[in-house]
């Protein structure tokens, strides 16, 4: 059968958003999406309803969801075992639009490069000069950021010059860390954390509790703030360390952390391993592995 553009722009952009909720998808949501008038969605759906390509679910909390029919019609494949590539704009990521192929069309020019961006969803939804990020991708980690400089609306691929290219790292974070981990007991003294820090050239250490598990992380931020409120060289460290650590199995991959430094506002992670820190990765860790961010 033969859709409109339309026709096409509203079926693409409900499979997106279903597979993105797991949920049926209301007709103000793909008009929210497409900047088009909900009337006019609500139209197109029923054309799209007769055509056995949609199913409509009642009810207040109803709306569409997508047909296999759809799926053959669109040559989509099994898009629900696919991994979801999305593309940021600004920021946040560009609802109702995943990324299915990146083809870079100039690599040896060497003041250029530029790349065709295969999305599932429609076009109409970024501008010329729209700054963008792909990725990651799923093989490789690959995160990709240019400028939109064309459209093309036939194959539903956005043109850019690319501004950049990181891989980032799929090794888990235990190839980074850095270890042994230099600890405090939770009764240690200002003193005591000075020690430490001038001996190993540190600027911060988890504290562990009585049973060995850990307590807290102080750092010598936290102890020059103690001192300057007025605290002596023998006070606790438990009265400044935080308790609020953040932690991450050795498990986990690098990239999936670099977010939550900035989140968080942190210079370090403590890695735990069956509730005893092994390991500490800090920002200086994550600059000199990503020079560009």
């Amino acid at each position: 059968m033969e859709l409109s553009p339309i026709q096409k722009d509203i079926l693409i952009t409900l499979i997106t958003l279903y597979h993105q909720s797991s949920h049926s998808i209301k007709g103000e949501e793909i008009a929210e999406v497409l900047r088009r008038n909900p009337g006019t969605v609500r139209n197109q759906m029923q054309a799209l309803r007769a055509l056995g390509l949609v199913d409509g679910v009642p009810g207040p909390k109803g709306g569409y969801s997508p047909t296999a029919r759809a799926y053959t019609e669109l040559n989509l494949g099994d898009l629900e075992h696919q991994f979801e590539v999305p593309i940021v704009r600004d920021g946040e990521k560009v609802k109702g639009v995943r990324v299915t192929e990146l083809g870079f069309t100039t690599l040896c020019h060497p003041d250029l490069c530029q790349a065709v961006v295969k999305i599932i969803g429609s076009v109409k939804l970024f501008n010329m000069g729209d700054m963008v990020t792909i990725g990651p991708t799923p093989v490789n980690k690959l995160l990709v950021r240019g400028e939109v400089f064309g459209m093309d609306e036939n194959r539903e691929a956005l043109l850019i010059s690319v501004s950049e290219m990181i891989s980032l790292p799929k090794r888990p974070i235990s190839h980074y860390m850095s270890t042994p981990v230099r600890t405090l007991p939770i009764t240690a003294t200002f003193r005591d954390a000075i020690h430490l820090f001038n001996k190993h050239h540190i600027h911060g250490a988890p504290v562990l509790d009585d049973a060995g598990n850990l307590a807290g992380i102080v750092t010598l931020s936290d102890i020059a703030r103690g001192l300057d409120a007025g605290s002596t060289l023998d006070a606790p460290i438990a009265q400044v360390m935080t308790t609020d650590v953040v932690i991450a199995p050795p498990s986990i991959r690098l990239y999936e952390l670099v977010g939550r430094f900035k989140e968080r506002e942190i210079g370090r992670l403590v890695v735990v391993e069956n509730g005893k820190p092994v390991g500490i990765v800090t920002q200086s860790d994550i600059i000199s592995i990503f020079p560009s961010f």
